[in-house]
């Protein structure tokens, strides 16, 4: 018997199985296998004979599945006006449609498909950790850019302040045309607009979260959940700068971040 078993991205674990009828009871035990080892995935195992099993097990036709399968192709054939002939090995080899005539043997088989399903595992957990290593390198460097763009905020936010204050003194200026400007009530609207444009929680939480992705990025286990949770805290906290940004600078600065989280988003979709 060989067993091939292939994963596609999926939010949750899910399995789809197709294989003999001899080994149709092994299904939940083995979707249970595979959940054990497989976190998240879709998840198609397909399973054949490559020979006829040893042991004196004989081979019986399923006329039932047969017919069925005949009447469908005959039917499709004939309401979609197709051309092509249905033959004999194309039926042969839909599934069930040829059956092992089995009873007590699938005790006998349990052992060797399970020991085949294992090793399919490994490949694939092998090739997924392969596959998941250069994925984190990947995550890693968009994380870094958006370490350098914090810093580009922090660097220009106290600016903006100076900027702000100067263009409230000016207009207010020209608006009292040369009149004796109230210094303590401006200070007063300068700190209340600081406090509004004050970004430094914002910040201070999103390098938090950064940081805490870089750690889930070096962890063993799996990860995917958390680092989508962050992803998502992190496009929170960087719509909020935007919101309070008020310069040009800082938004060009925000739209950059805000395309480094999508393709980070994106990416976390594909890890365990």
């Amino acid at each position: 018997m060989a067993i091939d078993v292939r994963s596609v991205n999926h939010r949750h674990f899910n399995m789809q199985a197709r294989m003999p009828s001899i080994v149709h009871h092994l299904e939940q035990a083995m979707r249970e296998r595979m959940r054990d080892r497989v976190a998240r995935g879709h998840v198609s195992v397909s399973a054949k004979w490559v020979e006829e099993p040893s042991g004196g097990v004989s081979l019986r036709v399923n006329l039932d599945q047969a017919r069925a399968v005949l009447e469908a192709l005959s039917t499709l054939k004939r309401e979609l006006d197709l051309p092509g002939e249905v033959d004999l090995s194309y039926v042969a080899r839909q599934p069930n449609v040829i059956e092992l005539a089995a009873g007590d043997e699938q005790l006998d088989v349990e052992p060797e498909f399970m020991a085949l399903l294992d090793d399919a595992v490994e490949q694939l957990i092998g090739m997924r950790r392969r596959e998941g290593n250069a994925l984190g390198n990947e995550l890693l460097g968009v994380l870094n850019r958006l370490e350098g763009h914090i810093g580009v905020v922090e660097r220009r936010s106290p600016e903006r302040l100076v900027a702000e204050r100067t263009r409230l003194t000016r207009a207010i200026g020209e608006l009292i045309e040369g009149r004796t400007i109230n210094q303590e009530r401006l200070e007063l609207e300068i700190a209340i607009l600081a406090d509004k444009m004050d970004i430094t929680e914002e910040v201070v939480r999103l390098r938090t979260h950064i940081s805490a992705s870089q750690e889930a990025l070096g962890a063993s286990e799996a990860v995917g959940r958390k680092l989508a949770f962050l992803g998502q805290e992190m496009l929170r906290e960087t719509n909020t700068i935007g919101s309070k940004a008020n310069d040009a600078e800082i938004a060009a600065t925000v739209i950059e971040m805000k395309g480094d989280l999508e393709k980070f988003r994106e990416q976390v979709e594909n890890l365990e």
